[in-house]
This record gives structure tokens, sequence and C-alpha cells, in this order.
């Protein structure tokens, strides 16, 4: 019995993300992220869930001086992250199985992934994001304002989102709050996070 597909999807379509936007920084969500990256602390510690390969999203956090760790569960990716990164933190590993380096970040950001997961999954993730936060850290993450289901287009399968309201819930619960929400070149909606200092 061959085990589940932990990269919902991406490791079969590997080759054409690699070749397509694991190759741009100047892809959708680069500008925004490096936005949101500058308002951490110089050399601050910042993880990359679903990372790929790095780009555009992890080189647009280098290029803001802070510490990247990466984690994604398609091996293609993170051997593609590797050689472009070879000193960068990355592990091959579903995010909601990670020991996220057994540490704790300045900064989360998931670009393109929450609503890849099942709504369970996405509840759990966003708490184990504010047990990983310091006090007063950022999580910035996409999904969808209004609940829905779509066919992702790359790989086909159906992606979730919770919708606003289940997601600010998920938030506060996980000792965080929302602090802003936006709209990148994409049209991809996204939410700004940090945890309650204390």
């Amino acid at each position: 019995m061959t085990s589940p597909d932990k990269s919902n999807g991406y490791e079969q379509i590997a080759a054409r993300y690699i070749a397509g936007r694991g190759t741009d920084p100047d892809e959708t969500g680069a500008v925004e992220v490096a936005e949101w990256g500058r308002t951490l602390p110089s050399g601050a510690t910042v993880l990359d869930l679903a990372c790929g390969t790095g780009v555009p999203i992890s080189l647009a956090l280098m290029n803001c001086g802070l510490n990247v760790y990466g984690v994604d569960a398609s091996p293609s990716m993170v051997a593609a992250f590797r050689e472009r990164f070879p000193g960068v933190p990355v592990q091959c590993s579903a995010v909601e199985e990670s020991d996220f380096f057994g540490k704790k970040f300045d900064g989360v950001v998931a670009w393109g992934l929450m609503f890849l997961l099942e709504p369970e999954t996405q509840y759990r993730l966003i708490a184990k994001v504010g047990a990983h936060l310091v006090s007063g850290g950022k999580f910035v993450f996409t999904a969808p304002w209004q609940t829905c289901m779509w066919k992702d287009l790359m790989t086909q399968r159906i992606s979730i989102s919770l919708g606003q309201e289940a997601y600010i819930d998920a938030i506060e619960n996980a000792g965080m709050r929302v602090v802003g929400h936006n709209t990148d070149g994409g049209q991809n909606y996204y939410y700004l996070c940090e945890k309650d200092r204390g």
C-alpha cells in the first residue's frame, strides 16, 4: 500500500511548478510578503510553510534580511530549495506533522497553503502556528474571505476556504488577533495576524 500524498498533489506536478512559479522572484505575493517582512525586526526568524522551491516567498523574506526556515511536503520542491539556498534550513514534511524545528519564530508565512488542507487540519495548523510564535510575533496567510470550495488549478484537487468568520475565530482561539487584511496583485485575499503579548 502506498503512503498518502502529504504534499496535497504538488509532488505530482512539481516539475511543472518548478519550471513556472518556482523560478520567478516577482511572482504574485512577493511584493506583499516583502512589505510584511519589513515590519519584522532585522534578523528576525521566519518560517515559510509550504515553501516550495523558495521562490518567490522565501527569497522575498531573505531579501528583507530575515533568517528563513522552510517546510514543504514535496521531496522535489525541497530538493530544488536546497539546491538554490544550500545554507537555509528546510524540512521535507507535511506542515501539520513538522516539529517546526523545535523553535519559536518572529513570523510565520502560509502563502497559498491554508485552503489546500482539510478543514480540521487548517484549524490545527493555526493553533500550531500560535504556539510557535514569540509574544508579539506575526502570521500572514492567504485564504478567500468567503466560505467556498473550488478545484486547485494545478492539482485539480478540491480547495476549501473556511471563510473570514471561522478564520478570525481560529486565530483568536490560538492567542492571536487579526490586525489587517488585503488583496495581492493576483486577487489573493490575505490575513495579517499578531500573537498577543504577555
